[in-house]
């Protein structure tokens, strides 16, 4: 009899143990995406490159998301996400381990979403799915990426509330603790962002602004030195958001700013195959005592999109970019990218994506903080042309695990 009364004891425990574990879960999944590129006035001599070149659609990356139920509708959540360069097999991100993503939180269906850790901002989250950077990535987006509209930026120490969907409607909210004793707003970012769509219409408007910190110590801020990639000079370790510079002259002398704040809008409208976006952002870079520059940035961008399903398994696509800088200098950027992806099956697909850019104007060189030319440099690749001209053609494979 107490053979029969345990062997129920363990049946009923084994029972409760799988019932706990159908309620959680764990993914593991990732992206490789690589390409032959080829880049016309690829430097400031004007050189020519071939080159690997990964990250065109999406960022190489692999990650693991969960899920536990923790009854009442209550769940926790948590996600972390490394980025990975598959041509040396570096890390991303300045060398994170997870700097793509990492955070926890818990979400309900009637109340939102909450998450704290390294997160993307609202804007990223809500106005960048509707513009052409969703469909082929950094061929499509803004020269240096003025506006992170290609998700140049993430944030640390954010605590962001996202909330649910009510008739089409979402909000998202973002607030990063600087973490600088005595100097509670040092570093900070905050950012905000809402979205609605119906049938086959989507509109979105976000605002995010990134601060630097505001000691000479916290901000790590060196005049005249050439920012690094992952690591621009001035941006210093006190700031909490990554900022938007990748290399170029188009911004890149404008790391030492004190805010960079961006506002954003985009709408989407799709009919039968064709998906039809616009967007507008304005970016402002500003300066403080410590910045090696003293008059504001300010950039204005405007896109269009058109995309076109030819089968369920190809993709053709146009993007036009007009950026124009003024205030410190003045230049415009007028660039044109086309692309076709075609999928070999739902995880695997082959891409051909090429831009054009011409430059006019005068830009704030990065290195020595002069007024020179206005160069070329094709969406948020950092390829810094010595030519008012920069063409880009990448073919390459995607491969979704």
């Amino acid at each position: 009899m107490k053979k029969i009364a345990l062997s129920a004891l363990s049946l009923a425990l084994l029972g409760a143990t799988v019932a706990a574990h159908a309620q959680s879960s764990v993914t593991l999944y990732g992206v490789i995406d690589d390409s032959l590129q080829y880049v016309h006035n690829a430097n400031p001599a004007n050189d020519n490159l071939w080159q690997l070149a990964a990250g065109n659609l999406q960022g190489s990356r692999w990650g693991m998301k969960g899920t536990e139920d923790l009854g009442g509708g209550l769940k926790a959540i948590f996600q972390l996400e490394n980025g990975f360069n598959p041509n040396n097999g570096a890390l991303g991100q300045g060398g994170r381990l997870f700097g793509r993503q990492a955070y926890v939180g818990v979400t309900h269906d009637a109340y939102g979403t909450l998450t704290l850790g390294r997160q993307y901002d609202p804007v990223v989250d809500m106005v960048q799915p509707l513009t052409a950077d969703n469909y082929f990535g950094s061929t499509f987006t803004t020269p240096g990426d003025v506006d992170n509209n290609d998700n140049s930026s993430r944030t640390n120490s954010a605590v962001k509330y996202t909330s649910p969907v009510w008739s089409g409607f979402q909000f998202e909210g973002m607030y990063a603790l600087g973490g600088v004793a005595g100097a509670t707003g040092a570093g900070q970012t905050w950012s905000g962002a809402a979205t609605w769509g119906a049938g086959p219409v989507s509109i979105a408007a976000g605002y995010i602004r990134m601060d630097n910190a505001n000691t000479l110590a916290g901000r790590g801020f060196v005049p005249a030195t050439p920012p690094a990639t992952g690591t621009p000079a001035g941006w210093g370790t006190g700031a909490t958001s990554d900022a938007t510079f990748d290399g170029s002259n188009i911004n890149g002398a404008y790391a030492s700013a004190k805010s960079v704040s961006i506002a954003s809008a985009a709408a989407q409208y799709v009919t039968g195959p064709f998906t039809l976006n616009a967007r507008y952002s304005f970016a402002q870079y500003k300066p403080d005592s410590l910045s090696s520059f003293t008059a504001q940035q300010k950039f204005q961008v405007a896109g269009a999109y058109i995309g076109y399903q030819v089968s369920p398994a190809m993709l053709l696509g146009l993007g036009y970019i007009y950026t124009h800088g003024s205030g410190d200098t003045s230049a415009s950027y007028n660039q044109v990218s086309l692309g076709g992806d075609y999928a070999l099956s739902k995880r695997t697909d082959l891409y051909l994506v090429g831009a054009w850019q011409r430059a006019s104007g005068h830009q704030r060189d990065a290195s020595t903080n002069g007024i020179v030319d206005a160069g070329a440099s094709i969406g948020s690749y950092g390829n810094q042309a010595g030519s008012r001209t920069q063409e880009m053609v990448s073919l390459g494979i995607r491969h979704k695990f």
